[in-house]
């Protein structure tokens, strides 16, 4: 039996309920593991809130790492024993024990702890295929300017550093100075408060009213007028997530201005095969490795109190990554 966390209808936090969930033993292509360690990420309340449809009811959690305890039939990769961690569909990893396909597992260096696997998966693969995969058409190279919006959350504060260790200039924007300083601390050039500052002006005065080539923006409805206006001819505007909603259909004439790209890329798109997960996951462990970026775990909750991490994050009363510890 595991311990686990399940809505049985989409709503609001108080629909997180703890049952006990009875844990087999996989079948070919899948993995038993102990989780000691899972990481809790905005997608997480997309799920439970129904913005992202899914059937009910549903074991919630998209990230974890801990120590495999069977492989099914077909498993070469990893096996029973080993460190593993792993940023996954389907969802299932507020739980201490779970089954699931092992093509997204990946084994942990022993260099790597537990608490870090978890909370750096899901952040560290999205931040992974945004500045090496989601480029614009005159591709990044050191020196230029991007802006990411959120710099001081778990896949900003991550996209700060890897961005100062590839020689980009990351202007990122936050809603309180005190953020704007944490993302300043983990190699932002620029931070800019947009709560009190129109972020596309200030984007525009530091690049010398040329912008930008690239937008990564996970915030969504509130940015995304903004986060074109930011941008120089051919730019790309990446919209990654929806922090104040979703973006509201598109006008298309909004791209003519600067002959813009727009897309709305996802991480299992690029996570879609055991080669390219692998690929994405041994870039993201060698650059941790390396102490060019750190994972900063700024928030530990008990699986028993997870309302309240919910809360908290949809308060945006969270810094970096957030774990659950079990």
């Amino acid at each position: 039996m595991s311990k686990a966390i399940r809505i049985d209808r989409p709503g609001g936090p108080e629909e997180l309920k703890i049952v006990d969930v009875e844990v087999g033993d996989p079948g070919p292509g899948e993995i038993r593991i102990r989780h000691k360690a899972v990481g809790l990420n905005f997608i997480d309340t997309y799920q439970r809130s129904g913005l992202y449809p899914f059937p009910m009811p549903l074991m919630l959690g998209m990230e974890a790492a801990g120590v495999v305890e069977a492989v099914g039939e077909g498993v070469t990769h990893l096996k029973a024993g080993d460190r593993a961690a792993y940023a996954s569909q389907p969802p299932g990893a507020y739980a201490e024990l779970r089954v699931m396909p092992a093509r997204f597992v990946c084994k942990l260096p022993d260099a790597i702890s537990f608490e870090t696997g978890a909370a750096m998966m899901l952040k560290g693969l999205t931040a992974q295929y945004l500045l090496k995969k989601t480029l614009p058409a005159e591709g990044l190279q050191p020196g230029d300017f991007i802006v990411f919006h959120a710099a001081a959350g778990g896949v900003g504060l991550i996209a700060c550093q890897w961005a100062k260790a590839l020689g980009l200039q990351l202007i990122g924007t936050a809603g309180s100075d005190a953020k704007c300083q944490l993302a300043l601390a983990h190699g932002a050039a620029h931070a800019i408060n947009y709560s009190r500052e129109n972020f596309a002006e200030r984007v525009k005065e530091i690049t010398g009213g040329k912008g930008v080539k690239v937008v990564y923006d996970s915030v969504g409805k509130d940015t995304f007028e903004g986060s074109l206006a930011c941008l120089r001819p051919f730019g790309l505007l990446a919209v990654f997530g929806n922090g104040s909603g979703p973006v509201p259909p598109v006008n298309l004439g909004l791209l003519t201005k600067g002959s813009y790209y727009l897309t709305r890329p996802t991480l299992f798109t690029h996570t879609s095969s055991r080669e390219s997960t692998q690929a994405m996951a041994d870039d993201l462990f060698a650059v941790v490795e390396s102490g060019a970026v750190k994972i900063p775990i700024d928030q530990r909750y008990a699986l028993d109190d997870v309302q309240q991490a919910h809360r908290d994050l949809e308060a945006r009363k969270t810094t970096g990554c957030t774990i659950l510890t079990l």
